[in-house]
């Protein structure tokens, strides 16, 4: 499976501390990264507030 485009660049903003988990949970929100990718980068489910 491939990364989205951006995934690289909010992975790195997260890791070095430019972005709260707040910053790379918009970036999903903003569909630049995926929610999978989203547990990637912080350890946490991605949590959309909405009910299955």
């Amino acid at each position: 499976m491939s990364q989205s485009r951006k995934y690289a660049k909010v992975k790195d903003y997260y890791e070095r501390g430019l972005w709260d988990i707040r910053k790379v949970y918009d970036a999903v929100v903003h569909k630049w990264i995926t929610a999978e990718e989203y547990k990637e980068i912080t350890g946490y489910d991605f949590d959309d507030g909405k009910e299955a």
